[in-house]
């Protein structure tokens, strides 16, 4: 009897089964790593969770299979002895989700359709991942990727999030990333978040347009310099120029230094500012001083 089920065990590992060449493994107990590789693996069954324990430990997150086509066997030896070769990836401040697709395209081989594809039926609005360097594992495809750094970075924003309210509110949170955004794209460095988020304020409370050229560089127009024409014909409603208030969507993706700049702006009389010839903004209460600081920055 025992010699039977000895072949018959032996027999099972050395059927064959089919998987992705990368997959991920999550922290947790063998049953439950079993159970979430099923959901992927339908030739596994409960004598794997039982081989497992023979095989060893296995590997937490990406592990590399190598194969498509394999054994149990093999499978299991590799989900205990593999890793999953990286590459790093990294998000800058103020980048648009549509550059970030595009480099995530070039630098992983993927597809940039897909990529699109995948980010739109996740949600699609813009100021979902949180700026940041990734190792990212060779061979995941275009959905793996994004459904990684959105659970990556939605773990990060609601970290941020109890940091700054106490707690966590979709709504609320929109707000914030929407209004750090701007402070983002209109900043020339962290010094001066908060007082461009005490402009963006002051504006905000008298009614009146924040006419911001930052808010225009969203998407595509990332690394687009604003002109006069690109103001009258972008009917969009990121333009500040022609509606009043916040876009209804963040601008970029935004670092946790705009985030606390939006949250707690600087208390300042400010309603102007514009990038003097030292790259670093002047800030104006009146127009007529503002105009004398346009006029001495295009000197």
């Amino acid at each position: 009897m025992i010699l039977l089920l000895s072949l018959s065990f032996i027999y099972y590992l050395n059927i064959g089964l089919e998987t992705k060449s990368v997959i991920y493994i999550p922290k947790g107990s063998i049953s439950k790593i079993i159970t979430h590789l099923s959901a992927d693996i339908d030739q596994l069954s409960t004598i794997d969770r039982y081989a497992l324990r023979v095989f060893g430990s296995p590997q937490h997150g990406w592990i590399e299979i190598g194969r498509t086509e394999l054994s149990h066997a093999d499978f299991l030896y590799a989900i205990t002895h593999h890793r999953a070769a990286t590459q790093e990836i990294t998000l800058i401040p103020g980048e648009t989700t549509y550059i970030f697709l595009d480099q995530l395209s070039s630098s992983l081989d993927l597809n940039r359709t897909l990529l699109q594809r995948a980010f739109d039926q996740s949600g699609g609005a813009e100021g979902r991942f949180v700026p940041d360097t990734y190792q990212i594992p060779l061979g995941i495809n275009e959905l793996e990727v994004v459904e990684l750094l959105l659970d990556r970075s939605h773990r990060q924003m609601l970290k941020y999030s109890k940091e700054l309210f106490g707690h966590y509110n979709r709504e609320e949170w929109l707000r914030l990333v929407t209004y750090a955004s701007i402070v983002q794209k209109e900043s020339g460095s962290i010094d001066e978040m908060s007082i461009v988020s005490s402009v963006i304020a002051n504006r905000l409370r008298k009614g009146m347009k924040l006419q911001m050229d930052g808010s225009l560089n969203y998407g595509k127009y990332s690394h687009i310099k604003i002109t006069a024409r690109r103001l009258r014909e972008d009917k969009s409603r990121y333009n500040t120029y022609l509606y009043s208030g916040l876009p209804p969507y963040p601008v970029c993706n935004v670092s946790f230094d705009a985030l606390k700049a939006a949250r707690y702006p600087d208390s300042t009389d400010y309603l102007y500012f514009v990038k003097g010839s030292d790259g670093k903004h002047k800030f104006a209460r009146y127009y007529s001083t503002h105009k004398r600081n346009i006029k001495d920055a295009t000197k």
